[in-house]
């Protein structure tokens, strides 16, 4: 006899899946898709599919460890979860007295998407202990702000919507490998004469489905998008009748789109002229379209504008509130849990400082220092493999002085340095609540299954802290039913899609569907901005020292190291031009020698297939499947670095390298390579991310991934 159990997937994709588990003795014993899900309809992705593999994986972690040898020695002793707790609530009430609780940094991100599990474990006990606070900007902070700018939330259609559009344009985003439920819509809406163009400097998994694929340099988006507006408006294809009664701003905007005739964005783009006019031809002329965009394009120094500029196009062409027309990026604006019954903000003591998850390395060896960073305490998160800079992320992990914990499923780059590791639940194993930021679903996710041997949820986890530290606030020890209960209730007076939405209704349903108000995004022609219009112009931006109108300006990572946020500038790593010398400089290579090349390339880091970041990056199926670590690179350069198909290669720069194995492929643009992101060092002997930036963007704090430029070379 076995039970169904039905959940629902956490990992940081914006389907947010349905699934089953069938349990037969307190074990899973089969996983697959909810055929009723409206959004799953009956299939997973290749991450999510062998996810018994994964709970199961004899690496899990399944009892609290104490570090008995050098920090990243691998030698551990087990201990109970009182002597861990009782550790490290000694640890810190000693940091407390001797700097105070800001000197404590909580680093937790998108492990797990649950408003509970993640939402509230990241806000209600840190902000009562005083702790640190995290600026959460790793992801789409800088996309986020610039849409929330212009349009007043982030509000898109349903993935069924796209069957109404005549063009589709999915720019920066690969989501056949991140939003793959959104594919079979597209699918349908092709055999019905819609056309797909994909706009990425690599011929991605999505790019090769496409009617067209244009391949700009990395971070010239923004200025192909003010370029195609300037044709827009050069031909008289602008709705001059919707700009007038939805926007703000548009003289000023049309004056600047003179800056981006054709030539000048050519250049700019590394594009034909002929590619951007016709570009511009396509989307000007046709109705309607849809721009569909993800958060990969933003991450550089232009990331707000980018999206800015982006923004702007269904505006000039009057396509927002038009069924199968404006943009496709998230849906997280229609619900948004509220603030005070996540954090509790009222009940705390006031915000400690932030500090922004991007510079982690640089905060754990100097930058922060007013208190200094004593104590971590690593949750959902991966950062010395997920996060930029991670050489001097694990740099800063291996101070003698600073107090590491992480709460991990398994032995993890983060994880290998940790003073006291804490096992920790999967999906099958806790109770959350879930709502999709591609998708208008709400749903709860069932416990199918006991803990495995001690792991325990974060929000157990949070409790016991709560216990240990002395505090008795009844909203730091409720059930994770309760706080659900909490959050619908308070969150439902001010949204009415959650109007009669109770928990039990939920757990019968698995899940809901929202109604919202309008069944297209900006239908009443009204939007959330203090004007009530799309903000071509904004004033907000303007009073924090921002550009108010879409622009673009050439910002380029040099691959050195940061001081201070700064580039240092050197007799020996002078910074590079658009043209760099042939004998430019490169890093040592292992013999000890120099090597001399042509120009760094830009390299971006896109997401694999078989991986979520770094979640499943050690499951060898998973591994198998996605291949050997492999960086992309165009035959042209290639040749003139003497590297051949299957070769071995090093990508550095002064920030760092790893070993990749080189595939030859007109599939990625002259002057840049593509390696997938989410190895571990500790399976691959390093990874992408010892070479990216942690320099910031433009708006909110961004990271820049996607502005790295490094080496390359025969290993």
């Amino acid at each position: 006899m076995t039970t169904k159990v039905y959940g629902v997937c956490p990992h940081d994709c914006p389907d947010a899946c349905g699934f089953v588990t069938e349990v037969a003795d307190g074990k899973a014993v089969k996983f697959y898709a909810d055929h009723d899900h409206p959004v799953t309809q009956g299939w997973l992705c290749a991450k999510v599919r062998p996810y018994l593999q994964h709970v199961y994986h004899p690496d899990r972690l399944q009892h609290p460890l104490r570090r008995v040898g050098p920090k990243g020695g691998g030698q551990w002793q087990r201990i109970s979860w009182e002597e861990a707790i009782a550790e490290i609530g000694e640890r810190w009430r000693a940091i407390i007295a001797a700097y105070g609780a800001e000197a404590i940094l909580p680093y937790s991100y998108s492990g797990t998407l649950g408003a509970v599990q993640m939402g509230v474990s990241s806000g209600r006990f840190w902000n009562r202990l005083g702790a640190s606070q995290l600026e959460r900007s790793i992801c789409g902070a800088a996309a986020e702000m610039a849409v929330e700018m212009t349009l007043g939330k982030r509000r898109s259609p349903r993935y069924d919507e796209v069957q109404h559009s005549q063009v589709v344009i999915v720019w920066g985003h690969n989501p056949v490998s991140t939003a793959p439920h959104f594919m079979p819509h597209l699918a349908d809406a092709r055999k019905n004469g819609t056309q797909l163009v994909v706009i990425d400097p690599r011929r991605t998994r999505t790019a090769k489905q496409a009617d067209w694929h244009i391949a700009p340099q990395p971070g010239s988006d923004g200025a192909l998008a003010l370029g195609l507006a300037h044709i827009i408006v050069r031909e008289g294809w602008q709705d001059e009748t919707w700009l007038a009664m939805h926007s703000v701003g548009w003289p000023g905007l049309r004056a600047r789109l003179g800056e981006y005739p054709p030539e000048r964005v050519a250049a700019i783009t590394g594009l034909e002229i002929g590619e951007i006019e016709r570009l511009a031809r396509l989307y000007g002329t046709t109705r309607p379209g849809l721009i569909k965009i993800a958060d990969g394009l933003q991450r550089n120094p232009n990331g707000g504008q980018t999206v800015r500029a982006i923004c702007a196009l269904p505006a000039i062409t009057g396509q927002y509130g038009r069924r199968g027309g404006g943009l496709m990026y998230s849906t997280s604006g229609y619900l948004q849990w509220d603030g005070e019954a996540v954090h509790k903000w009222a009940e705390c003591p006031p915000p400690g400082r932030w500090v922004n998850m991007n510079r982690l390395g640089a905060a754990l060896t100097g930058e922060v220092n007013d208190p200094p960073i004593q104590s971590l305490f690593v949750f959902g998160a991966n950062p010395a493999t997920s996060s930029p800079n991670a050489g001097l992320i694990v740099e800063g992990l291996k101070r003698e002085d600073l107090f590491t914990v992480v709460h991990e499923l398994f032995m993890t780059d983060t994880a290998v340095h940790a003073d006291i590791v804490l096992p920790a639940t999967s999906q099958l194993e806790q109770a959350d609540l879930h709502k999709g930021y591609g998708t208008w679903m709400l749903a709860y996710n069932a416990p199918a299954i006991p803990p495995l041997a001690e792991c325990k949820s974060n929000w157990d986890v949070m409790q016991l802290l709560a216990t240990e530290m002395g505090f008795t606030e009844p909203w730091l020890h409720q059930e994770v039913d309760e706080v659900i209960e909490e959050l619908l209730a308070a969150t439902a007076v001010h949204n009415p899609a959650l109007k009669g939405i109770t928990l039990p209704q939920l757990q019968a349903a698995h899940s809901i569907e929202l109604k919202h108000e309008e069944s297209v995004p900006f239908g009443d022609g009204r939007f959330p901005t203090p004007s009530g219009k799309v903000e071509l112009y904004c004033q907000t931006l303007a009073d924090l020292g921002l550009d108010p109108l879409p622009g673009w300006t050439d910002k380029q990572d040099d691959g050195r190291k940061m001081v201070n946020g700064q580039l240092p500038i050197t007799n020996d790593q002078p910074p590079i031009a658009d043209a760099a010398p042939a004998d430019y400089r490169l890093p040592i290579t292992d013999n000890g020698s120099r090597i001399t090349h042509h120009a760094p390339l830009w390299l971006i880091t896109g997401a694999a297939h078989h991986f979520t970041s770094s979640t499943f990056a050690g499951q060898p199926d998973l591994r198998a499947r996605e291949g050997e670590p492999f960086v992309e690179i165009h035959p042209a350069d290639a040749a003139a670095r003497g590297i051949a198909h299957g070769d071995w290669v090093v990508v550095g720069n002064g920030r760092g390298a790893c070993t990749l194995k080189a595939i030859l492929t007109d599939g990625i643009r002259p002057g840049v390579l593509a390696s997938p992101k989410g190895r571990w060092s500790a399976l691959e002997g390093g990874h992408v991310n010892y070479t990216t930036s942690d320099a910031l963007g433009d708006m909110a704090g961004q990271s820049t991934y996607h502005s790295n430029r490094v080496w390359i070379w025969k290993k």
